[in-house]
């Protein structure tokens, strides 16, 4: 009896053929991820859930447009809500007692847009569906 032997692993030379059959090709891996990258961009919408309506005021009613509206000023060191400073919390809380009031929003000069998203942002939250973007005072000027 050899148990000596049995106990000692058996080794099978490795061949040529073996090899050819343990390799993965990857263009059809490849092609698998390509079809889905289309399927999903196909499949996904790119529209947009959270606008914002925002009206223009035209040229013509200029005046009478802002007669009894809320002016809400964005500047770089904040915002103001007829001229008087303060943050957005509170603007969100003193709008939210006048939702049916008009406001117009006026970006200054070099206020970055995220900025002024997040200002309307919140005045929309607020409840307030009158709201339009007023240009600022020198924007009619020439240069």
């Amino acid at each position: 009896m050899r148990t000596e032997t049995s106990l000692q692993p058996r080794h099978r030379p490795l061949s040529t053929a073996g090899r050819a059959r343990s390799l993965i090709s990857l263009t059809p891996l490849i092609d698998v991820v390509f079809i889905l990258v289309i399927f999903f961009m196909l499949a996904s919408s790119f529209v947009d859930w959270r606008s914002i309506e925002v009206a223009s005021r035209a040229g013509a009613e200029g005046g009478a447009a802002g007669a009894g509206a809320l002016l809400v000023e964005v500047r770089a060191g904040g915002v103001r809500l007829s001229g008087e400073p303060m943050s957005l919390e509170a603007l969100s809380a003193r709008l939210a007692d006048v939702p049916e009031r008009r406001v117009l929003v006026r970006p200054e000069r070099g206020v970055a847009v995220q900025d002024l998203v997040a200002v309307l942002d919140r005045i929309s939250a607020a409840g307030v569906s009158d709201v339009s973007l007023a240009g600022s005072p020198s924007s009619g000027r020439a240069r």
